[in-house]
């Protein structure tokens, strides 16, 4: 192990404040996890790679943009779990000739310009995510440091700790302007601008926008929203989303990607063409459509149901595979449009049938399905694959468990049950 600088040996005894944290949980290069482990440690490292994690999590709460899924976050944990890093190895081995800025820190500026997060809010998630960082050093420097020197050591890490946070804003802004200046003039920006600006609802020349974008709004639209839970799942995602609406009769698409792991596309289908597709049922790739539409007008529509689709599935957990069409989830998800208020109307109506686990899951969808069926037991045994006698079985204890007969304030029950079912957990109480 590199020698530490003296005064400082409190850095190695660092370690996770909680368990499940280890080396292959760290979001960086092996290779930067190794040289890391190399000068501090394993348990230093674990430590970093647990308040990076933190970091991300804090700026996400606080700025939704840099959210909206898994592949999003990971990038910018990358970025956060780097600089924690680098602020470590720096406060240990002040002489060992590392700049402030990584390029894991780096990496994320791309993302951020081209999904159109501000300079002020990349500044705000450095803000955000230097308070996260200085509030964990300082604590563990009070934890670790003998009392004749806690005073003075803790005014020396604040005193480097502002000075890092200095030369990390000072850097990431210049990467920053520099990325935009290429972003803003090529010929990928002005395509998504158009898009924005079509979708923003603005008066547009739908010719000349059709020539920018290369693809006809005059025609009628099936759109879709795209989006992985995984880094390694994104390579593909640009072919799998044409790949789906040529499937579905599209002579033309249209693919705009909107971050890591995340993009729209449309495709211009016939007025009687074939109907859906299957869409992949792999464990990475969502996929949400929208109901055709012809003209600008349809363009907007089909995009705003596909995001709505997208906006369910998300709420939902993200845990189901394949395709969601909104067709199939319109109600469910007009409905959801206020998630609290959606809540707390499933557990006011269900009672103690709005709860978590496999038992009460069964009860509810078996209830779900009798309604749907108008009440009728051989066709929720043939729809569920169970006897006739276990469908009224568990007919008759969702209704002990609810204190009325199913058919009693029928309506406002089936409409619990559809918002449990499509959102599980989101507006489910505790087990």
């Amino acid at each position: 192990m590199t020698r530490t600088v003296r005064g400082r040996e409190w850095l190695l005894d660092l370690a996770p404040d909680r368990d499940g944290v280890a080396l292959e949980h760290a979001a960086g290069a092996p290779a930067n996890t190794a040289d890391a482990v190399e000068r501090v440690g394993a348990p230093a490292v674990c430590w970093a790679v647990a308040i990076g994690e933190d970091m991300a999590a804090h700026i996400v709460r606080e700025i939704p943009q840099f959210g909206g899924g898994n592949s999003p976050f990971e990038m910018l944990r990358k970025g956060t779990e780097s600089s924690v890093v680098r602020a470590l190895l720096l406060f240990a081995q002040p002489d060992a000739g590392l700049a402030t800025i990584t390029d894991e820190s780096l990496e994320g500026i791309r993302e951020f310009v081209r999904r159109g997060i501000s300079l002020d809010g990349v500044l705000r998630g450095i803000r955000l995510g230097h308070a996260e960082m200085a509030h964990a050093f300082l604590r563990a420097c009070e934890a670790l440091v003998a009392p004749d020197r806690l005073a003075d050591e803790m005014k020396a890490i604040s005193d480097e700790l502002f000075a890092f946070v200095d030369g990390f804003a000072d850097a990431m802004t210049r990467e920053y302007l520099a990325e935009y200046d290429r972003w803003t003039t090529s010929a990928a920006a002005t395509r998504a601008e158009t898009v924005r600006t079509i979708l923003a609802g603005d008066d547009v020349d739908v010719a000349a926008a059709s020539r920018v974008l290369g693809y006809d709004l005059r025609r009628r639209h099936v759109g879709l929203a795209m989006w992985t839970r995984s880094v390694s799942a994104d390579a593909g995602l640009h072919l799998a989303a044409t790949e789906l609406l040529s499937a579905r009769g599209a002579t033309s698409t249209l693919v705009v990607p909107i971050g890591s792991g995340q993009l729209w596309a449309w495709g211009a289908i016939p007025a009687s063409g074939p109907g859906p597709a299957p869409a992949p049922t792999g464990p990475d790739v969502r996929v949400a459509f929208g109901t055709p539409g012809a003209g600008v007008d349809g363009f907007r529509r089909t995009h705003r149901e596909a995001q709505r689709a997208e906006r369910l599935r998300r709420l939902s957990g993200d845990h189901r595979d394949g395709a969601t069409e909104y067709d199939d989830v319109v109600v469910a998800a007009l409905l959801a449009s206020d998630v609290v208020a959606a809540g707390e109307f499933v557990r006011r109506e269900l009672g103690d049938l709005a709860t978590r686990g496999e038992q009460a899951a069964d009860l509810r969808t078996t209830l779900l399905h009798y309604l749907d069926a108008e009440r009728s037991l051989v066709t929720v045994a043939g729809e569920l694959h169970v006897a006739r006698g276990t469908v009224a079985y568990r007919v008759k204890r969702a209704e002990q468990i609810l204190g009325r007969p199913a058919g009693e304030r029928r309506l406002a029950l089936h409409v619990a049950l559809l918002l449990a079912d499509e959102l599980g957990d989101a507006v489910l109480g505790p087990a």
